[in-house]
């Protein structure tokens, strides 16, 4: 059984994330074509609606290329429809071409959600509601949830109007897709519209959609488990990768892992070649990079600590009195290491970038090589955001 030190499995995790070299994170060319194929290589790139400093999807790709531009990215979603919005773990930007397997998905989270929703707006009112919203839709096209007539409660999830949920409902169940946004509001169409016709209408049967997630989920992890290889997607359920691994074990290459702090190497497994894949990879470049709470490097919390001995938790949802660190704080990742977190964000009504605080992890020194990069880091946001300057707080350096 192969052994992948600790040193090897990291430098090989971020190559993998698209932060290792290239185009990622050095500040190459990042046009349409280049944009297409990260995202592609990445498997998707989670949406979220927090904008601190920018949207999760934005930061991402920015991370990836100092050449992103956000244009580039609604012209594949919009007009060349080479890639749609649905879900993976959570809500996301996904190749076109996965369109098919997804109907697996769609498929489960009709019945799952049906149960739920109807339960919750009575079983007649739903499907009077959907069929409703799905003829106005087909007959007048896109539309957004205020395009419906109903009072919308106060907030929460189960707050919406009925018109809301049914469309929420049918976008999760592929019968609506996200034809562009509006702001940040999705625009709803007939799926066969946005999905381009080879995609919408190709079906692949069970056991060749369990072999590509599985297979495509350990292209993208390097190495894995069972439960990281159901995790990756959210596509499948443990006994089916369970069974995927019986049928092919064979072929998979049975690895161990070291963890950072020493601790019993984790068994994993890995496709072939991929184990001396990881044993060759090279150092990433010795850079900073501010990265999203949402990028891919950072989605498996459990496994970032175990392998980077960095703990991460996102605090909006704690009560401030609470929190550690901060409301929204970014992880800091220098060449391969965690470095520590930052509290930073886009101020635009004093067109600054303000930087509340950083915490380096322990063991990290502020050095003046570090700090230097930092502020390399902080510049290239700044451009990005559009802003003026760069504002510090007076104890932004925070040493323990």
């Amino acid at each position: 059984m192969t052994t992948i030190p600790n040193l090897k499995a990291r430098h090989h995790l971020i190559a993998l994330s698209g932060l290792g070299g290239g185009t990622g994170g050095t500040g190459g060319a990042m046009r349409r074509p280049q944009l297409l194929r990260t995202i592609n290589d990445l498997g998707f790139v989670q949406v979220d609606s927090v904008n601190v400093l920018e949207r999760a999807h934005h930061h991402i790709l920015f991370s990836r290329g100092t050449g992103y531009r956000r244009t580039d990215l609604s012209a594949l979603i919009e007009k060349d429809r080479s890639l749609f919005e649905n879900w993976t773990h959570d809500a996301s930007i996904i190749p076109a071409s996965f369109f098919p397997y997804w109907k697996h998905r769609f498929a489960r989270e009709k019945a799952r959600l049906r149960s739920r929703w109807k339960s919750h707006f009575g079983a007649e009112d739903f499907d009077l509601d959907i069929a409703r919203v799905n003829d106005r839709i087909a007959r007048d096209g896109p539309a957004m949830a205020r395009d419906f007539e109903g009072d919308k409660p106060g907030s929460g999830w189960w707050d919406w109007h009925p018109s809301k949920a049914a469309l929420e409902y049918m976008w999760r169940t592929g019968e609506l897709a996200i034809a562009r946004r509006e702001g940040f509001q999705k625009v709803y169409d007939l799926a066969e519209r946005v999905i381009p016709p080879e995609h919408f209408s190709a079906e692949v049967d069970h056991d060749a959609f369990v072999d590509w997630a599985c297979r495509q989920a350990l292209t993208r992890l390097g190495f894995a488990t069972r439960g990281e290889i159901a995790g990756f997607w959210a596509l499948l359920t443990p006994q089916e990768v369970d069974e995927w691994i019986a049928r092919n074990r064979a072929e998979l290459t049975p690895v161990r892992v070291e963890t950072v702090d020493g601790g019993k190497p984790r068994a994993a497994f890995a496709l072939p070649g991929m184990a001396e894949a990881a044993l060759d990879a090279p150092a990433p470049p010795d850079k900073v990079r501010i990265v999203s709470p949402f990028d891919p490097l950072m989605r498996d919390r459990a496994r970032m600590e175990r392998l980077f001995g960095f703990s991460y938790r996102i605090e909006i949802f704690v009560p401030e009195a609470k929190r550690q660190y901060g409301y929204y704080v970014y992880p800091v990742l220098r060449g391969e290491r965690m470095a520590g977190r930052i509290d930073v964000k886009a101020e635009r009504e004093r067109d600054a970038l303000v930087v509340r605080a950083f915490w380096p992890e322990a063991g990290v020194k502020p050095s003046k090589a570090l700090l230097a990069k930092l502020g390399a880091e902080l510049e290239r946001l700044r451009r990005f955001a559009g802003l003026g300057r760069i504002d510090f707080a007076d104890d932004w350096l925070r040493l323990s």
